[in-house]
């Protein structure tokens, strides 16, 4: 049964979750899961008590909020990180694996896309899935400017470049798309 989701308005998390096909065990990162952990927190109850998810973010205050969450609701297999995922290597959880890395309102906003995407790679596993979530337009006062837009090719070529497959790409609501590639 799904739960009444508050960012459901921007981004439905279950429409985009029903295509990852998560199970019970599975090991997921959200690189900058944000204050809300908009996915983190339906994600945990599909992977259930023998899976993971880590949230990372590199605001140690974003973390704070999620930890308080976890404790309160007593989620076991949450892991907050902080990271920066703009350096490959920085990111304190095992290499190859996840078996899934996802980046959801973050590219727009990091510099180094690049390095964010070389990161996510190595975290995860060979035909690991790399979920990709942005802006496609602003929304009154939410999202970037329009110069932060990045168009969903731009992410398809620059993952292209890395060896990774495009296995689905899709709306995730009115103002984002959803990009999942294979490795």
């Amino acid at each position: 049964m799904e739960e009444t989701h508050a960012g459901k308005a921007l981004i439905d998390p279950y429409k985009v979750i029903s295509k990852m096909g998560l199970k019970s065990g599975m090991r997921v990162a959200d690189m900058g899961c944000g204050r809300t952990g908009h996915f983190i927190f339906s994600i945990s109850k599909i992977i259930g008590e023998t899976g993971i998810i880590y949230a990372v973010d590199i605001m140690k205050d974003v973390l704070e909020s999620i930890k308080g969450r976890v404790r309160s609701e007593g989620y076991e297999n949450i892991q907050t990180i902080w990271s920066n995922v703009e350096k490959p290597g920085a990111t304190p959880i095992p290499a190859d694996s996840l078996d899934v890395c996802m980046f959801i309102n973050v590219l727009f906003g990091v510099k180094e896309k690049d390095k964010a995407i070389s990161e996510a790679l190595r975290l995860l596993n060979d035909g690991g899935l790399l979920v990709v979530i942005d802006w496609i337009r602003r929304l009154g006062p939410l999202g970037p400017s329009a110069e932060k837009i990045i168009k969903p090719n731009v992410f398809i070529d620059l993952a292209a470049e890395k060896g990774l497959k495009l296995v689905q790409n899709f709306a995730a609501g009115d103002y984002h798309f959803c990009l999942i590639f294979k490795k």
